[in-house]
């Protein structure tokens, strides 16, 4: 993966437990696994609370001033496609494209001052899936955002299938968000993903969440050992 290739735009914390029906206590108390987290604040935002995430991303092979430069390079022509696209999205988390902006850039900004000292901690791992090198069961929950389901037209269902069991294979939960692909439509993917993890004797629930930025896009797959 070329760095030129990855469109960074980071979520924060807030947004991670919209997204996920986290709880300040899930945080506190649990291991976490961040697949895809890229130059979200969630990692940097949970460390300061004394919780413990793990991020994996391919954007981690790259150095500080390379990701803020990419970041610099995307930001101005991502937000004026959303200018552009207002009425696909669904204004209520975020209220207004400059909030959004402002938003964005916030948690990008916290998550380049963390990122050093993370790298050095083992916060930040340049990794991705369908393979990563952690143990059996080493995090109690694993997030996947904004990466299965939603490039449904660039990763095929093999890759779903292979991440999905990768993730489970090193967490004891899995929760995946947004459902909905880049056209607003549930992913063709879901329904194979879910049929195949309850053959194996998985508890899969579809969740509703309270947050909804795309439209459509306000449901998590839960994922658990039964």
């Amino acid at each position: 993966m070329k760095l030129e290739n990855i469109v960074p735009w980071g979520r924060s914390k807030k947004e991670y437990m919209e997204m996920f029906d986290l709880t300040q206590e899930e945080i506190k108390s649990k291991k976490i696994l961040g697949c895809g987290d890229g130059p979200s604040s969630f990692n940097t935002e949970v460390d300061y609370d004394d919780g413990c995430v793990v991020s994996v991303d391919p954007l981690y092979a790259y150095s500080k001033k390379e990701i803020m430069q990419r970041i610099d390079e995307v930001a101005d022509g991502i937000i004026a496609q959303v200018k552009a696209n207002k009425d696909k999205f669904v204004w209520k988390n975020i209220p207004d494209v400059e909030s959004l902006e402002h938003m964005r850039i916030e948690a990008m900004m916290e998550f380049l001052m963390d990122y050093e000292e993370g790298k050095e901690e083992g916060r930040y791992l340049a990794e991705a899936l369908p393979k990563l090198s952690f143990d059996d069961k080493s995090f109690d929950l694993a997030l996947c955002s904004h990466l299965l389901f939603l490039y449904s037209d660039h990763l095929d269902e093999a890759f779903h299938l292979e991440a999905v069991d990768e993730m489970l294979r090193v967490a004891k939960e899995v929760r995946i968000f947004p459902l909905v692909t880049l056209k607003n439509e549930r992913s063709p993917h879901v329904e194979t993903v879910m049929a195949h993890l309850k053959e194996q004797g998985y508890d899969v629930e579809i969740v509703k969440t309270e947050y909804e930025f795309q439209k459509g896009g306000d449901e998590m797959l839960k994922i658990s050992r039964a």
